[in-house]
């Protein structure tokens, strides 16, 4: 069920991203971050989202005896697309509370 639910978010925002892409192009998408308070704070949710995804990769990473340096490379270049892949590929170590 994970595994699916995994699978599910991933296709949605693939298609998302592409209809994105395609409607605004990669200019558009970055450029629109700063045309109001509200992009920039939903920017700044993100990038702190991300860094704790990061966070928790490293740690996993480690635990597993795994190199997590590609998959922080990946999150930094394509962002939420290469945590969602980790999830697929590797079974995690590491407990969330």
């Amino acid at each position: 069920m994970k595994r699916a639910l995994i699978v599910v978010t991933l296709l949605a925002f693939t298609i998302l991203t592409v209809i994105a892409v395609i409607n605004d192009g990669l200019t558009g998408i970055f450029g629109s971050i700063f045309s109001s308070w509200g992009s920039l704070q939903i920017f700044a949710d993100l990038v702190i989202a991300l860094v704790l995804v990061i966070i928790w990769m490293w740690h996993d990473a480690k635990a597993s005896g795994r190199n997590p340096w590609g998959w922080i490379i990946a999150t930094l270049a394509i962002g939420v697309f290469s945590p969602l892949v980790y999830l697929l590929v590797y079974k995690t170590k590491t407990k969330i509370n």
